[in-house]
Order: structure tokens, then C-alpha cells, then sequence
């Protein structure tokens, strides 16, 4: 039986400035969370990178051997993912799991990785941390085991952290106390970090740059302000145009949504992937894949309607706002 390459995740290109926030936003299924795993090479068999670069620091992570990976992995490279439940081990203490990085990455006791495990959770606002640490993860509640995770995350100050939807399945109050805790260590720390979220309101309040995938690809890239300002994507604006807003009324309107689906991986269209959801694709746009295009600003796009070869309808305004 013959197996063909699927790529989940195809050319993905963006760059993380040193303590800024760069948010990667897409349906699910776009490749947001496999593209986190490729950075720290924990992409599962039979999946594997079979191209490209991932700098950090200038140098090459697909070239570094697994020994060199596990040492950057948790200590320069961290990451938050997203079931702490399922995430944290069971059958260890809070404390365990925190201390086993100041076990390995700093070569410290088990004593001494309690105490910074105490300081650590302390750090990310757990009450009663000296109790907490010997303590496992049922025992606490979903907002305390995701500072947990955080704590386990920043336990040696990585220079990257990754965050995979951290504030999934906790009620909005939590959600804005992590939210607040992640940007107030980052500004302690210097750190930079990757926030995947589909939630356009957590990339608004916490990012500086936005990434919107789809289908595995980058389909827009710029500043925080610009995207939400002048988004040009049809993704992007079908995305912005899909959330509630509170400025207008919108009693018996529906709410905005994309048709149909995300493709699949193993099936993917000849052209432009957005194009059989667009309501402006034209010919080129099923046709041809178009490149990820940098403008004066830095920002990228990936649209035919931007390009000199567009051929669809020249005065095409692909913003409009839903009070017109």
C-alpha cells in the first residue's frame, strides 16, 4: 500500500522580536498547535519536518541532536499546552513536576527544587503555595493547575514561551486573571511569546503581532493595530466579521459566519485554499496558490486580490463594515 506526504503544516514563515507577543489564529484544524510542536521538535511518528528552518538564536533547531533538544526544551524553550488536566501528571505532586526542571536544567537537589518550586508557584499568584506544592493535580481547580503549568513553564526564565490556548474550558474571570499574569511575567521576564488561540479578543488584549493561518498556511501577517484596522484577508475579515459586537444593534441580525469547512489535509484545492469559501475568488484564485507578499509596513498577504494579475473585479472593497 502506497502512503502519500500530507502536509499539516506547508511554508509557515514568521518571526517572534525579542519580549514581544506574536499571536497564531485560525479555525481548528489550520495547523496552529503543530506548528508549536515543530518548534520544539515533538511532532509524534509518523509525522516529522521534512523541510525548512527553525531558527532560534541563529541557529538551526532541526539540526540540534535530541540531547541538545531536551536541554533547550523547558529551559530556554518552554511551553504551556492546552488540557492542564491531561497535561500534569496524576500520579505526582505539584511540587514534583515543577522541581524536575530545576532537576535537570539546574542540577539542584530535591530539597532545594521545592523551595524554588514554592517560589515559583508564588510567583504565579497560587495561595498557600508551602501547602499547594505537596499537593496533585486533582486537588486543585482548573484556573490553579493552569498556573501550574505556567509556573512549570517559566520555572528556569525560557527565552520563549509557547502558550497553546491557555485559557481554554476556564470561566472569563480566570481567563483575564492568566491573561494578566502571562503579560505581567513577560514584562518582568524580557521574554517573548507565541500565543495560539482561535479567541480574537485574547490576541487584541495580549499580542503585538498576529499570524492568521489556514489550511496550514500563513495567510496574513501584521501589527496588532493594522489587523484589526485594515484587515485584508477574506479569512481575517470573515473571522472579525464573525464575532459579536457590542457597539451596534444587531437585534434580529444574524451573526456574521464563513461557509463551509476547513478542507482536509489529504484534499486540498488546486488553488487558493480559501478560495471555495471566499465570496470573491475568481479564476486565478482556484487556479493558482498565491505567495505570502510583504508590503511598505512589514505586513504580509497571501490574496490574488493585492496582486498586479488579480482578474477579478478591480474595485473590489473587501472590508465592509456590518453597520453599512
Amino acid at each position: 500500500m502506497e502512503h502519500s506526504e500530507v502536509k499539516a503544516v506547508d511554508g509557515v514563515t514568521f518571526d517572534v522580536p525579542k519580549g514581544k507577543t506574536l499571536g497564531i489564529v485560525g479555525e481548528s484544524g489550520s495547523g496552529k498547535s503543530i506548528t508549536s510542536l515543530s518548534i520544539l521538535r515533538l511532532i509524534q511518528k509518523p509525522g516529522k519536518v521534512v523541510g525548512g528552518e527553525i531558527l532560534f538564536k541563529g541557529e538551526d533547531l532541526l539540526s540540534k541532536t535530541e540531547a541538545q533538544m531536551r536541554k533547550i526544551r523547558g529551559n530556554e524553550i518552554s511551553m504551556i499546552f492546552q488540557e492542564p488536566m491531561t497535561s500534569l501528571n496524576p500520579v505526582y505532586t505539584v511540587g514534583q513536576q515543577i522541581g524536575e526542571s530545576f532537576q535537570i536544567h539546574e542540577g539542584l537537589g530535591k530539597r532545594k527544587a521545592i523551595e524554588r518550586s514554592i517560589e515559583m508557584l508564588k510567583l504565579v499568584g497560587i495561595p498557600s503555595p508551602e501547602k499547594r506544592v505537596h499537593q496533585y493535580p486533582y486537588e486543585l481547580s482548573g484556573g490553579m493547575r493552569q498556573r501550574v503549568m505556567i509556573a512549570m513553564a517559566l520555572a528556569c526564565n525560557p527565552e520563549l514561551l509557547i502558550a497553546d490556548e491557555p485559557t481554554t474550558a476556564l470561566d472569563v474571570t480566570i481567563q483575564a486573571q492568566i491573561l494578566e499574569l502571562m503579560k505581567d511575567l513577560q514584562d518582568r521576564l524580557g521574554m517573548s511569546i507565541i500565543m495560539i488561540t482561535h479567541d480574537l479578543g485574547v490576541v487584541a488584549e495580549t499580542c503585538d503581532y498576529v499570524a492568521v493561518m489556514y489550511c496550514g498556511k500563513v495567510v496574513e501577517y501584521a501589527s496588532i493595530n493594522d489587523l484589526f484596522k485594515n484587515p485584508r484577508h477574506p479569512y481575517t475579515v470573515g473571522l472579525l466579521k464573525s464575532l459579536p459586537r457590542h457597539d451596534i444593534d444587531v437585534d434580529g441580525e444574524e451573526l456574521s459566519v464563513i461557509k463551509g469547512s476547513v478542507p482536509s489535509p489529504a484534499d486540498m484545492p488546486k488553488g487558493c485554499r480559501f478560495a471555495p469559501r471566499c465570496p470573491f475568488a475568481s479564476d486565478i484564485c482556484r487556479e493558482r496558490l498565491p505567495d505570502l507578499e510583504e508590503d511598505e509596513n512589514g505586513n504580509q498577504i497571501r490574496c490574488w486580490i493585492y496582486s498586479d494579475e488579480w482578474d477579478g473585479d478591480p474595485e473590489v472593497n473587501v472590508y465592509e463594515e456590518r453597520t453599512s
